[in-house]
């Protein structure tokens, strides 16, 4: 049976998930992890898109991806090729290193939009890896709470939601609200 086709146009906006074959691991050390950020740049720089925000898990994945004039299969399927080739040579295995094909969600609204960033940024507290999401270090919320610059990271979108002085202390207050009980992540899991 042929895999369905993915709704995709030039601008479209994604949740993308990986999740590592038979829920197994994706990163064992930190330079799995870099090596992934690194593929990360390389298929940017090949595959102009814009990403909002991403989690590195150690068995799943999550992007909010915009693209451009590239579709996103074909973004993804270099991603997740590039990344199997280094894990299997590395690791001396053969065969899936990804469960099927990565899962995506259309983000087809402002709400849905900033909420996810939320819930990717917010997945290492909800997995209790670590109490605060700036502690952890494999995703891009520092990015957005530190005023830094990341080559990786296209943070004016999300905080384009923020009208105020100040969006990425507004951001920080926004995702700790649930931390804190004042806010719920209403996103159905994968």
């Amino acid at each position: 049976m042929p895999k369905k086709k993915r709704v995709w146009y030039p601008g479209a906006m994604y949740h993308i998930m990986s999740r590592g074959n038979r829920k197994k691991e994706l990163f064992k050390t930190r330079t799995d992890y870099e090596y992934y950020l690194y593929i990360l740049k390389q298929i940017k720089n090949d595959y102009p898109f814009s990403l909002s925000s991403y989690c590195l898990m150690r068995n799943h994945v999550h992007l909010q991806i915009k693209t451009s004039e590239i579709e996103i299969w074909k973004i993804m399927r270099q991603i997740n090729l590039y990344y199997a080739k280094y894990f299997n040579k590395k690791y001396d295995f053969v065969g899936h290193v990804f469960q099927g094909r990565y899962k995506s969600r259309l983000i087809q609204d402002a709400y849905y939009d900033i909420g996810l960033s939320r819930y990717i940024h917010l997945n290492p507290v909800e997995a209790k890896i670590v109490s605060k999401p700036e502690k952890y270090n494999w995703s891009s919320y520092n990015t957005y709470i530190n005023k830094q610059g990341n080559d990786l990271i296209d943070k004016a979108n999300i905080l384009s939601y923020f009208k105020v002085k100040d969006p990425e202390k507004r951001y920080k207050d926004y995702c700790e609200s649930v931390i804190k009980g004042e806010a719920e992540i209403e996103f159905e899991k994968w």
